[in-house]
């Protein structure tokens, strides 16, 4: 996988989010409750609530994307608490993603990334990519579904994997 291939990826996962959010609100008024109960439900007492892990993928995705491309990250105070506000924030970070293009990311394997909390100590963009921005991508968009599931979604594994390419013959 290329960076393109990551970004891409990051995109797409988050538009599979906000079809579990469709699938949340369904639910809830399948069910007659408020769906924003679910944007502070979590799984553990010591674990975001989902409106958190929303925000932390999209921060992830973001980084990700601003650190290799070359670009400055925008910043988005983390003060989502209802399902439509996480969809804004969802957008926000689809419109700067994908404004990152291949060209950008010519040469992000040996871009120094040097995020605040390393003080002032930086990874190479493959390291970073591979050891830094993936799992954690993949641990918040994956609690996100856990706290959905766990609270009654009917999610499944292909609504996590998402529409896939197949071709015919």
């Amino acid at each position: 996988m290329n960076h393109d291939d990551a970004i891409r990826l990051f995109a797409k996962t988050l538009r599979n989010l906000e079809q579990w959010m469709n699938k949340a609100e369904a639910h809830a008024k399948a069910k007659a409750f408020e769906v924003d109960v679910l944007a502070q439900a979590r799984l553990a007492p010591d674990q975001y609530p989902f409106a958190r892990q929303v925000q932390s993928a999209c921060d992830q995705a973001k980084y990700a994307a601003a650190y290799l491309g070359g670009k400055q990250p925008p910043s988005h105070p983390d003060t989502e608490q209802t399902f439509p506000e996480l969809r804004q924030r969802i957008q926000k970070c689809l419109s700067f993603i994908e404004s990152v293009q291949a060209k950008d990311l010519v040469g992000a394997e040996e871009r120094k990334v040097s995020p605040s909390w390393l003080g002032g100590k930086w990874l190479r963009g493959d390291d970073y990519l591979v050891q830094v921005a993936v799992p954690n991508f993949f641990f918040h968009v994956t609690t996100a579904y856990a706290i959905l599931r766990h609270n009654g979604v009917d999610l499944g594994k292909m609504d996590y994997v998402g529409s896939i390419p197949a071709r015919d013959g």
